[in-house]
C-alpha cells in the first residue's frame, strides 16, 4: 500500500520543527560522545568473536559444532551492529578512525563490505521507504507496495504471491547475499578503496573457508557453513525488518520535511535491556533516524523527548512490541502481494 504523506501547511516549515527538537535533545546532553560505553562494547563483542573461534578450534570435528555455528551467527550479528554504529560516527568523531574500524569489523570480521553498506545505508537514511530513492524498498526479490506488485515480473512476481510466508525462510539466505553483494560492489564507481576492501574481504572469505574445511570433515564443514550463515541472516533480518516494513511508503515528489519523513516511515519496538542489547539500539528507530550519530545508549533517553514533541505537533509516533512489529511487517507483505494473487485468480 502506497501512502502519500503531506504535512499540514502550518506545520510544513522546512527544518524549523526539527531544529526545535534538536535543541531540546542537545540541551539534554544526548548528542555527547560515550567513549567509555563503546570501549566496553567493542571489547566485549571482539572477545565474543575470539571466544567463538576458540570454541570452534577446541570442539574440533564434532557435530557439537552446530551449536557453535548458531552462537557464531549471533556474534556475527553483533559485529554487524558495531559496524553500523561505526558507520554513523557514533563511536569516533574522526572519519578516518570510523572508516578504518568499520573496515576491520565489516570486511575482515564478517565479510561484509563497509563501503558498499555505507553507500546503501546512507541512501536509505536520506529517503526512508521512498520507492524510487530507498534501496531497501527496491523490488529486488520482494515487493513492498501494490504499485510494485502490479509492475512485478519474473522472480519478484513469482515470490510476491506468497512472500509473507516465505519471508523468514528467505532470510536464511541473507548472510550469503551480503557476501555476494559485497564482492560484486568492488566494481562499483562509488567504491573509493576497492583494493583495500577487496583484500580484507578476500582475507575473511579465504580464511573462513580454509578454517572450516581444515578443521571439519567436508559434510560437517558444509553444515556449519549453511547453519552459521542462516542464523546470521535471520538475526540481521529480524533486527532490520521491523524498523520500516509495513510503515507508509513514498513515491515521486512525496517528500515531507525531514522530521516527518523520518518519524512517519519508522517504527519503534518496545522492550527492556535485553531488547536493546539484541537489537543494538535500533529498536529506537525513530530516534536513530532523526539523530543518526547519537550514541545508541542515548536513544532510550531521547525517546520520551521525541515522543512528547511529536504529540505537540500532532505527528503520529508508532511503537509496538517485537512480535507485533514482525506481524505488522508480514501483514504488509501479504497485503501488497494481493494484486498478483487477484490477477492469477482472474486468469484461472
Amino acid at each position: 500500500m502506497t501512502t502519500v504523506i503531506e504535512a499540514p501547511p502550518h506545520l510544513a516549515r522546512q527544518g524549523s520543527d526539527f531544529a526545535r527538537l534538536a535543541q531540546r535533545v542537545s540541551e539534554a546532553g544526548l548528542l555527547r560522545r560515550r567513549p567509555g560505553y563503546y570501549a566496553l562494547r567493542l571489547t566485549l563483542v571482539g572477545l565474543a568473536l575470539v571466544a567463538g573461534w576458540t570454541a570452534f578450534l577446541t570442539v574440533g570435528d564434532s557435530w557439537w559444532q552446530l551449536a557453535v555455528a548458531v552462537a557464531m551467527g549471533l556474534v556475527f550479528g553483533q559485529v554487524a551492529l558495531v559496524a553500523h554504529d561505526l558507520a554513523h560516527r557514533q563511536v569516533f568523531r574522526k572519519r578516518r578512525a570510523s572508516q578504518l574500524s568499520g573496515l576491520i569489523a565489516g570486511n575482515l570480521g564478517i565479510g561484509m563490505s563497509y563501503g558498499w553498506w555505507m553507500n546503501k545505508h546512507t541512501r536509505h537514511h536520506a529517503n526512508p521507504n521512498h520507492e524510487e530513492l530507498d534501496p531497501d524498498v527496491a523490488p529486488d526479490i520482494l515487493i513492498w507496495s501494490t504499485r510494485q506488485a502490479r509492475a512485478a515480473r519474473g522472480l519478484p512476481r513469482f515470490i510476491g504471491r506468497r512472500q509473507a510466508g516465505l519471508f523468514f525462510p528467505l532470510l536464511t539466505l541473507e548472510g550469503f547475499n551480503l557476501h555476494v553483494s559485497s564482492v560484486r560492489a568492488l566494481r562499483a564507481p562509488h567504491m573509493k578503496q576497492r583494493w583495500l576492501e577487496g583484500t580484507l574481504l578476500a582475507a575473511h572469505l579465504v580464511g573462513y573457508t580454509v578454517l572450516l574445511f581444515t578443521v571439519l570433515s567436508p559434510g560437517l564443514a558444509l553444515a556449519f557453513l549453511f547453519l552459521h550463515q542462516a542464523v546470521f541472516g535471520v538475526y540481521l533480518g529480524s533486527i532490520f525488518a521491523p524498523n520500516h516494513k509495513g510503515m507508509p511508503t513514498l513515491t515521486g515528489e512525496d517528500r515531507p520535511d525531514f522530521l516527518r519523513r523520518q518519524v512517519l516511515t519508522s517504527r519503534n519496538v518496545r522492550g527492556g535491556w535485553f531488547t536493546d542489547l539484541a537489537l543494538g539500539g535500533l529498536n529506537y528507530q525513530i530516534e536513530h533516524h532523526l539523530f543518526p550519530s547519537m550514541p545508541s545508549p542515548h536513544l532510550r533517553q531521547a525517546r520520551p523527548i521525541v515522543r512528547r514533541y511529536c504529540a505537540e505537533l500532532g505527528i503520529p509516533y508508532h511503537e509496538t512490541g517485537l512480535v507485533r512489529s514482525w506481524s505488522e511487517a508480514l501483514g504488509h507483505l501479504r497485503e501488497v502481494g494481493a494484486p498478483i494473487r487477484e490477477a492469477e485468480r482472474a486468469r484461472a
